[in-house]
């Protein structure tokens, strides 16, 4: 559901271009681009710096501070955005860049609104660069059917890691209850954030 609001582009799109963008500009000697895309960054850290005083706070903590702090900044950050962009010309890399974050502003706000959205997609690439080295393996997963099945245990491996469960313990115990007859009803019960082991159980 959270990838479906925020679209195909998140926070870090922003950051990524802007570096890019001072790259290019520091190699091409263009001193008003450096000076505009240097400001980009200065403000995308303020943002980040506000991120490090809320870390492992609860959602709804962190949605506070938001709205308090990031907001405005967020609000200055894309009305400064507009008026550079009438001051370089329509056709530069800047101005690609700054059109390409403005396109998509609503989505990169996305976590101004929700507590549980992350500013950028950093936690989401270091959970799946496994899958991604091992995508040539996931070829012979044997069939379509096979492939999905196999999707589904990476998954399930990847959110027990994020909820700080063991994997094997935890695919160990949920199989064994399902196959011991554990009610439909009750599966939200073994879920990774809700799972605690069969021995553990009173």
């Amino acid at each position: 559901m959270l990838a479906r609001r925020l679209g195909p582009h998140t926070h870090k799109s922003n950051l990524i271009v802007a570096a890019s963008q001072v790259r290019f500009c520091a190699h091409n000697g263009l001193k008003s681009d450096i000076e505009i895309a240097a400001e980009a960054l200065r403000l995308i850290a303020e943002l980040y710096a506000i991120e490090t005083t809320i870390r492992g706070q609860t959602a709804a903590a962190r949605q506070s501070v938001r709205q308090s702090k990031s907001l405005p900044l967020v609000a200055a950050m894309k009305a400064w955005l507009k008026t550079q962009l009438t001051l370089i010309p329509p056709r530069s890399g800047l101005a690609d860049a700054i059109r390409y974050s403005l396109i998509r502003w609503s989505a990169l706000c996305s976590f101004l609104d929700d507590g549980r959205i992350e500013l950028d997609t950093n936690t989401v690439e270091r959970v799946i660069r496994p899958v991604a080295l091992g995508r040539k393996n996931h070829l012979f997963a044997g069939s379509d059917g096979g492939g999905a099945r196999w999707a589904t245990v990476c998954s399930l491996i990847t959110t027990a890691k994020l909820n700080e469960v063991e994997p094997f313990a935890y695919l160990k115990d949920v199989l064994e209850r399902m196959s011991s007859g554990h009610p439909m009803s009750r599966l939200d019960d073994l879920l990774p954030w809700n799972w605690a082991p069969a021995n553990a159980k009173t």
